[in-house]
């Protein structure tokens, strides 16, 4: 028995070693259950040159150190081409969110200025409940210009005026019980500084507005020192093809991420995402027995013995 148990010590210790040489996963997020990303970035070889390299390297994904934010993901947008790419983002989101969340990464929505539509939601109150710590100075970060036009508000649908047409967070999107909603970058900062939270995978739209210039998006986020990464297939860009640099909306997309792995975060693609998802340890609710209410919270059913009311782990 004892000869039993040294013999599959030694092997567990010689895996842990082999992949950890290997590159596949360290020996400490062996024993953690962790995994990791393929991330996209790109880099200036000769400085002062024009030219940039693509290159691809691999980040740790650790549950408990990482959230999950969707951007201005509305239920209606004042551009009707905006509008009917973010039905169609929604519905891809959806397993990404639940993947997550399943695994036990923190998420957040932030459909900025319909706050009053969540108000009373628990997800919102544990927000406003944080006490504020003390902020970090932000790093001295420059913002070179986009590579696109979009002074004129970005929409590729004819005669369409700007208003506020969002009353919520797109309905197809779920809301879990333990996840937090708000619009405020030192809210959401104030959450990953309590729960210890170094990292931000960002979903939704739009990356050359919102997503890079909220609160709460890729640019102050990254000068309070938050590690963000893009999902780069779960977004979209307020661009009309009418305008510089002249090129189709999907090319003029790539470009604004190529712009933002240059120059502020990496990108992933959510089919790794959701791979490197598959590795990790852990999973909470089933969520395919959930149901919503009218807000979009996911109601998850309380475990057989549990008291009544009590949500799943």
């Amino acid at each position: 028995m004892e000869f039993s148990v040294l013999r599959r010590r030694v092997f567990l210790a010689g895996l842990l070693a082999v992949t950890a040489s290997t590159g596949l996963v360290s020996a400490q997020q062996a024993i953690e259950g962790g995994s990791r990303l393929m991330l996209r970035s790109r880099y200036q070889p000769f400085k002062g040159a024009t030219e940039w390299v693509e290159t691809n390297f691999q980040q740790p994904l650790q549950a408990k150190e990482t959230l999950l934010l969707i951007c201005d993901m509305w239920d209606k947008h004042w551009c009707r081409g905006a509008t009917e790419r973010v039905n169609t983002l929604a519905q891809r989101m959806v397993p990404v969110v639940n993947a997550a969340r399943a695994k036990g990464i923190l998420v957040v929505h932030a459909p900025s200025s319909t706050m009053e539509f969540y108000k009373d939601t628990p997800q919102r109150q544990r927000m406003l409940a944080l006490p504020r710590p003390e902020l970090r100075s932000s790093l001295p970060l420059t913002d070179p210009p986009l590579p696109i036009d979009d002074s004129n508000g970005g929409c590729d649908a004819p005669g369409d005026k700007s208003y506020p047409a969002w009353t919520r967070q797109h309905p197809a999107i779920p809301i879990g019980e333990e996840d937090f909603i708000s619009d405020n970058g030192l809210d959401i900062y104030t959450l990953m500084k309590q729960r210890g939270v170094r990292n931000m995978l960002i979903m939704g739209v739009h990356t050359n507005m919102c997503v890079l210039g909220r609160s709460f998006g890729i640019r102050q986020m990254t000068r309070w020192g938050v590690k963000c990464m893009l999902i780069r297939d779960l977004t979209d860009t307020m661009y009309n093809p009418q305008d510089r640099p002249y090129v189709s909306h999907d090319q003029g997309t790539e470009l604004v991420i190529q712009h933002i792995e240059k120059y502020w975060a990496p990108t992933v693609l959510s089919s790794e995402l959701l791979r490197a998802l598959k590795q990790l340890g852990g999973t909470r609710a089933d969520e395919s027995r959930c149901r919503r209410d009218e807000s979009g919270i996911v109601k998850v059913p309380a475990p057989v013995g549990s008291r009544a009311g009590a949500v799943a782990p």
